[in-house]
């Protein structure tokens, strides 16, 4: 591996060593005479004072202060001195306590705020927590316990209850912790299982959170009792009881501050490289980035802000040349705090909007994390009138009011996609509102990952992608098509979403609540939501249902929506839920992705960056009618500190809509209220209003014109048309600029909720998996059409194909009988430089139901195949479907080098070199394409003479699914392995080399003279 990367773990791994040897504020140190195993005695003294309740046990005192009529706290001090090592570095000053009283009776104090009730029974002593119903929300099993290392709470748990939160708990979190055990502290540890930003706060189903109020690291085991334990002989804990999770998170981000609001570019993407010095990338300079920030207005491709120092010793130089450089391309400049944040001052002042902390920049145990984040984020306010914005990869409680967490250094596979999908909605439980990994990771990666990783990532709010650690940079526009044009689309997707997710910013300021949320968050009293049904899957604010593809695959299996009306939002096709949908067609370009029913969704169309905004910008509203649903935008400058005196605006869209079926739509939008610089006085207005089916009229102070064609919508000032062929049958409305000042209405005539007049009547169209064309050659493609509740009639089935390709429409289907399917193959020919791989056309089928004309339409993904090949052929100047490698590229001919194509070395086996071969690093998969042409395929396989007798790996071939050989294990020092494997016609071979022994070191596997045999 590349010396950079030693370096990298060599730094985690001595900090690791020096965090394991400071004490740091919130380690208490053990009493040495402490007994072991300790537990609260009872009760043997009482007082109050204002809201404030002092309980002796012996040598311990309890002490329980409110804060507010559902928050409290409790502190226990073993030895009867109270210590507060925390003191008021994350709890914020909470104002005047509330009224409450107290009553003793028989076996317990009752300590009331009015709302709950705090019960402290006297023997022993053990606290209870009731409604002012009197139903029980929490209660101890036993009394709260210690020994010279850690103090420990146990609680009784409910038949039922689920628990979240711990902040950000990687491949977890978004899915009940019952029966789990989670860890609260720093480790380093970035990947699947590890916690980086830890919290040590959680919450229950059953109404009501607890935040330790502590620097030390704990456990936390949701067991029967539950316990958690912190590493310290003392107990501080705040205690909340709300009538949701959100209200949960709400008091609890009262306590240690709301999310921060960040700059608009904050969330649009960043770019982080080292250009001064970069041992992976060879010599450049500071200025170099210009060039790279070129390559994002090029490609049209949004991008917000780069760091331009983003590596190990790496530093940088014409600073504020380089931070003029980027506006000019509307971008700002980040730098990473990899040796800290003494020249901020000057570093800001030049231009520095964002900071990147680092784990090698370390301090005096886990408060430091903290410290870093708000000084960070005050130096750049300090010093300008931008906005914090920090990133920061290890964290703790109070770090959601001044950065963005994130996950670290991570791989660009598809199981660090899976994993990764949990993670950061898990961490909104927690009030962590902006959590984020790497597009596609640091290390390895591939186009395909990299497209795949970014689509999802586009929902999450904030995210970045990282360049030089891996074989090539990571910005996306690096891969060529068809992925720089994906990638390119889902950017500007993002862009044109920038007002609803910043709306949920600014909401997550006041509620703490982040816009990326598990489904239970939503939809808690759903029996599936907190289970592994919903685990990779997420929402994004309220409206939109994301679950990402993760696996190397067109379709996507269990999807599950939960109750209510769902819209495919590429096809129109609606669902009902609570439903499960499995093999939803998934091309690349195609993110699994929902709309909920009721959507009212604001967007800036058509812009690269948020700087392309003018005074006569339209503002569109993409709509969902059904029922009474409405979303209030929230728009302020979008870069100083104004909006913090209150220079903001707010403008409400009411929609009011028919629940399901036909009916009229009326979208009333209100007026802007509030002031800010900037801000439009008039502004033209779009609608994108999803009914499927065609409204008589729409009026807006009077008849809008009805346009006859996309053409004529264009270019038309306002007026309406309606498509049916877009997703089902969308009215499409635009105005002529009307003041923000005043509100206006309207109103779709006789057309319906979302799905059309009759939803159970929509056809639904899907296609078999793995279907295959030749470049240049005749072939058909397979479309099903399945009729609704009622006959399909007329159907005409079109394919829309890449350029170039040719395509024989298909007769119309005369009749298609109501609940059943008819095949349609239409025949198609691809054009003869056709590039081999997944091709992603697009079915489009006109027909009438229920006395209606319609279209539906659907993505499906074809394989483009190569020429079988014929005679004897090395399997190393094949075109590889798909190449899969442990380290860097697998290699044609050499032995597996380093992270670069082509630079290894002749591959030898026990002193034998070949000329012709694959050298490989385990875990590798090589997929070619045979045609069924091929009668066998030999090789002499081994681990590489450059290892050196390391290394432990297996050999494999499969044909079509099924594996026909495999090695027993190969070691370094193993004799070559002879293969011969009859093939008998096989279309597809993929050439596996595993590692066996967990370790991957040494695994530089090859397959010498790799040969198939084809007629």
């Amino acid at each position: 591996m590349q010396s950079s990367t030693r370096i990298r773990t060599a730094v985690v791994a001595a900090l690791l060593g020096l965090l394991a040897a400071l004490s740091g504020p919130g380690s208490a140190q053990a009493d040495p005479a402490a007994p072991a195993g300790s537990t609260v005695g009872d009760l043997t003294g009482f007082s109050a004072d204002g809201s404030v309740y002092h309980l002796r046990a012996g040598t311990a005192e309890a002490r329980v202060s409110f804060v507010s009529a559902e928050t409290f706290r409790i502190e226990l001090a073993p030895d009867g001195k109270f210590s507060d090592p925390a003191g008021d570095n994350i709890v914020l000053p909470q104002g005047a306590p509330p009224r409450t009283r107290w009553k003793e009776r028989s076996d317990r104090y009752d300590l009331s705020s009015g709302d709950i009730t705090l019960r402290a029974y006297k023997s022993p002593l053990r606290f209870a927590l009731y409604r002012a119903d009197g139903t029980q929300v929490w209660s101890e099993a036993k009394g709260i316990s210690w020994d010279g290392e850690k103090t420990t709470q146990t609680l009784a748990r409910g038949a039922d209850e689920q628990f979240y939160g711990a902040g950000m708990q990687n491949g977890r979190g978004n899915t009940s912790h019952r029966d789990k055990t989670v860890e609260v502290g720093v480790d380093y540890d970035w990947d699947d299982g590890g916690h980086p930003n830890s919290v040590p706060f959680y919450l229950s189903s059953a109404g009501y959170g607890v935040f330790r109020n502590t620097f030390a690291p704990g456990t936390y085991a949701f067991t029967d009792p539950v316990t958690t334990t912190a590493q310290e002989q003392r107990f501080d804990a705040y205690y909340f009881a709300g009538d949701s999770a959100k209200d949960v998170i709400g008091q609890y981000t009262k306590l240690t501050g709301k999310p921060f609001l960040p700059p608009v570019y904050g969330l649009e993407m960043g770019d982080s490289d080292c250009y001064l010095h970069n041992a992976n990338r060879g010599e450049r300079r500071t200025l170099d980035s210009l060039k790279v920030a070129d390559g994002y207005v090029e490609n049209d491709m949004p991008n917000g802000w780069m760091l331009v120092n983003d590596g190990y010793g790496c530093g940088y130089e014409d600073l504020a040349e380089t931070a003029k450089g980027l506006k000019d391309r509307d971008m700002e400049l980040g730098l990473w705090t990899e040796d800290g944040i003494d020249k901020i001052a000057d570093q800001v002042k030049a231009g520095q909007r964002v900071a990147k902390l680092d784990v090698a920049w370390v301090g005096d145990g886990y408060k430091f994390a903290l410290d870093g984040c708000k000084d960070a984020y005050k130096g750049i306010e300090d010093n300008s009138d931008a906005r914090g914005f920090t990133y920061a990869p290890e964290s703790w409680s109070g770090a959601q009011r001044c950065g963005v967490q994130w996950s670290g250094d991570q791989y660009g596979t598809w199981d660090y996609i899976r994993w990764q999908i949990p993670t950061y909605a898990g961490a909104t439980m927690s009030g962590l509102a902006y959590t984020t990994g790497d597009v596609d990771g640091i290390f390895g990666g591939s186009a395909k990952t990299y497209t795949r990783d970014l689509q999802w990532k586009m929902f999450l709010g904030t995210t970045m992608s990282m360049d030089g650690w891996a074989a090539s940079d990571k910005q996306p526009f690096r891969y060529g098509e068809p992925y720089t044009t994906v990638n390119r689309d889902y950017l500007k997707l993002k862009e044109s979403l920038l007002p609803y997710q910043y709306s949920y910013a600014h909401e997550a300021t006041k509620t703490g609540v982040g816009m990326v949320r598990p489904l239970v968050l939503e939809y808690p009293d759903d029996p599936k939501a907190a289970t592994d049904a919903a685990k990779y899957e997420f929402m994004s604010g309220e409206d939109f249902l994301v679950a990402p593809v993760y696996q190397d695959s067109t379709e996507r299996d269990g999807i599950y929506l939960p109750k209510g009306t769902w819209t495919d939002y590429w096809s129109g096709r609606t669902y009902q839920g609570p439903v499960t949908v499995d093999d939803y067609s998934a091309p690349l370009d195609t993110l699994p992705l929902f709309v909920k029913g009721g959507a009212a969704v604001p967007m800036w169309p058509g812009i690269r960056s948020y700087k392309d905004r003018t005074a006569t910008s339209p503002l569109a509203w993409d709509i969902y009618p059904q029922g009474n649903s409405s979303f209030t935008m929230y728009e302020d400058d979008g870069v100083t500190r104004q909006h913090r005196d209150g220079a903001y605006a707010t403008q409400t869209a009411d929609v009011r809509a028919p629940a399901r079926g036909a009916g009229d739509v009326t979208v009333n939008i209100g007026e802007s209220k509030g002031k800010f610089t900037g801000k439009q006085s008039s502004r033209p207005y779009e609608f994108s209003v999803h009914t499927g089916s065609a409204p008589g009229a729409v009026k807006l102070a009077g008849k809008l014109p009805r346009l006859a064609s996309a053409a004529a919508y264009a270019s038309a000032k306002q007026g309406w048309w309606y498509d049916r062929d877009d997703r089902g049958g969308v009215v499409k409305i635009k105005t002529a600029p009307l003041s923000t000042g005043r509100k206006f209405s309207v109103k779709l005539e006789g057309t319906s909720a979302v799905g059309g007049r009759d939803a159970a009547a929509t056809a639904a169209l899907s296609a078999p998996q793995g279907q295959e064309i030749g470049a240049g050659a005749p072939g058909t493609v397979a479309v099903d059409v399945t009729a609704g509740k009622a006959d399909v009639t007329d159907a005409v089935l079109s394919l829309d194909v890449p350029d170039g390709w040719q395509v024989t429409p298909a007769a119309a289907v005369r009749r298609i009988p109501a609940g059943t399917t008819r095949r349609v193959e239409v025949k198609v020919t691809p054009a003869k430089d056709a590039e081999v791989g997944e091709a992603r056309l697009t079915a489009v089928a006109r027909y009438r139901s229920a006395g209606e004309s319609r279209t539906a339409v659907q993505r499906i993904a074809a394989a483009v195949m190569p020429p079988p090949p014929s005679g004897e052929v090395w399997a190393s100047d094949l075109e590889w479907l798909s190449s899969a490698n442990g380290y860097g590229p697998a290699e044609r001919d050499l032995s597996n080098g380093e992270s670069g194509a082509a630079d290894g070395h002749p591959l030898t086996l026990a002193g034998k070199v070949y000329e012709k071969g694959i050298g490989t690093h385990a875990d590798s998969d090589i997929e070619v394409y045979l045609g069924g042409h091929c009668s066998k395929f030999t090789a002499d396989a081994g681990i590489d003479d450059e290892i050196a007798g390391y290394g432990e790996v297996a050999f494999s071939v499969e044909a079509d699914g099924k594996v026909l050989w495999t090695s027993a294990k190969v070691t370094g020092a193993s004799a070559a392995v002879p293969v011969d494997v009859p093939l008998d016609g096989a279309r597809h071979v993929r050439l596996k080399v595993t590692d066996t022994n967990a370790s991957k070191t040494g695994d530089h596997g090859d397959w010498g003279a790799a040969r198939f045999t084809c007629s």
